[in-house]
């Protein structure tokens, strides 16, 4: 499941996007305290921001370079400001892509939804793979559900993308170790079990409950939503 970030000063404008993004099952959230839009980006860390020019405190340009400092998530400027200059600065300050309004719902979502594809799908090779509310990011190795994140580790990692590139479909135990033979120092039976009851624990931190199912004699499965 992606996560939005709305930052938009107009509440109708606001409400509507967040209830027909989250009709596409998206995460959103939509920032209230206009002082405080970098805390909230930290911390709900999203997958794209959707960001107006004039904004209370400060304005979208400022928030983009704010963000830019840490951070190259996709950034939509939405706004009535819509002549060419506005539209150049929006694109020279970090912006992705730019929406006028007024719009047309239809619209700024196929914009959304282009961009999270060119960004998190190049060349076949997703960046991130989602199941059941969960996100794994192939690039840093971490796992987000709704507001939390958490690291993995290298191996904690690596069992886990295997059983999601393979959800629905038991992944053997030998499958498993192999994928960990090719990268890590061996790692035997035993020791699979230990790592497969850390990830499990893991799991529960972000309140992923029988997220991995145990399949007696045969391997480990993450069944199809």
């Amino acid at each position: 499941m992606y996560k939005i970030l709305i930052v938009e000063d107009d509440l109708t404008i606001a409400r509507v996007l967040d209830e027909r993004l989250q009709s596409w099952g998206y995460a959103v959230q939509t920032v209230s305290d206009f002082s405080r839009v970098l805390e909230d980006f930290l911390s709900f860390d999203p997958q794209l921001v959707l960001l107006d020019i004039s904004l209370p405190y400060y304005n979208g340009y400022h928030w983009c370079q704010e963000i830019r400092r840490l951070s190259k998530v996709p950034i939509i400027f939405i706004s009535s400001a819509g002549d060419n200059m506005n539209l150049i600065m929006a694109i020279n300050m970090g912006g992705d892509d730019f929406i006028p309004k007024p719009f047309e719902l239809d619209v700024a979502v196929a914009k959304i939804q282009a961009l999270l594809r060119r960004t998190y799908s190049f060349g076949g090779q997703v960046n991130v793979i989602e199941h059941g509310g969960a996100v794994l990011n192939l690039g840093d190795a971490s796992l987000s559900c709704g507001n939390r994140k958490i690291e993995l580790s290298k191996n904690e990692f690596k069992i886990l993308q295997l059983l999601l590139e393979n959800k629905g479909k038991t992944v053997s135990r030998d499958a498993i170790m192999k994928r960990l033979w090719e990268s890590d120092s061996f790692i035997d039976d035993n020791t699979l079990t230990v790592n497969m009851t850390r990830l499990r624990k893991r799991l529960l931190e972000l309140g992923l409950q029988d997220f991995i199912h145990t399949k007696k004699g045969l391997g480990y499965l993450i069944e199809n939503e």
